[in-house]
């Protein structure tokens, strides 16, 4: 228990205040966009990397340099648990926007900061707003700004159980903006709070970045099935880590 007041006091604390750095942040933004944004960046990386420390979170992580650094990608992970997020984002080489559902939006604070990153909200009940957020995506993705979105649509309750069907709808970005695919294999997160809630316990993840995947370099059946292969790549990655945990 002692693990999860810790990580939910400092949350509060950060979101509290960091108040101020929002405001310095904004009057920054009218001059040096690009630098509030960086500075929005590293100032995440930072909270989350703490959260990951009193969380007694051990990773290991596996082909970090297979990510382009001079480009744009969609990284796209299997999804366990929220802390698939704090992990990974703390890891972003560049500014990178996640694919969050629109109930995010409405939390005080924590919806600031996200929209300061590039983050985007899916109204997975209006298929108007869903393509005007794809859009949105992909001109991020053509202006450098790379997205992350979790395929499999939600948490996977059962992870042992294997993934949930990609949906093939959520790699268009990538096919629209020609950006690399960048799969992303998470084992374990579960256990660190989801497997037993409300307790935050110590435990060892593994993150694989797998080989980037350019489509236009698939063959036909691949390009139209693109997240069922990509579902494939990760999914032996995922074995592998099963010799390891």
């Amino acid at each position: 228990m002692i693990r999860l007041i810790l990580v939910s006091v400092f949350l509060i604390l950060f979101l509290v205040l960091s108040i101020p750095i929002m405001g310095v942040e904004w009057i920054l933004r009218k001059y040096k966009p690009l630098a509030a944004d960086l500075s929005s960046l590293r100032i995440v990386q930072w909270a989350f990397k703490v959260i990951l420390f009193l969380a007694g979170t051990d990773i290991t992580i596996i082909g970090e340099d297979r990510v382009p650094k001079d480009q744009a990608v969609l990284y796209v992970p299997n999804h366990q648990s929220y802390f698939d997020i704090v992990i990974t984002y703390s890891r972003c080489p560049n500014l990178t926007g996640y694919i969050s559902k629109d109930s995010m939006e409405k939390v005080p604070l924590l919806s600031v900061w996200m929209k300061r990153l590039h983050c985007l909200f899916l109204n997975r009940s209006d298929m108007k707003e869903g393509l005007k957020m794809i859009l949105t995506g992909i001109e991020k993705l053509k202006n450098g700004i790379s997205i992350c979105i979790f395929p499999e649509g939600t948490r996977n309750p059962h992870p042992d159980d294997g993934m949930m069907p990609f949906k093939e709808g959520s790699l268009k970005m990538a096919e629209k903006s020609k950006c690399p695919i960048i799969p992303v294999a998470i084992s374990n997160t579960h256990n660190i709070w989801e497997s037993h809630m409300p307790f935050i316990r110590k435990c060892h993840v593994i993150v694989e970045y797998g080989e980037p995947i350019y489509l236009k370099e698939l063959d036909k059946d691949q390009q139209k099935f693109s997240g069922a292969y990509t579902q494939s790549v990760i999914q032996k990655m995922l074995e592998k880590h099963k010799e390891m945990l």
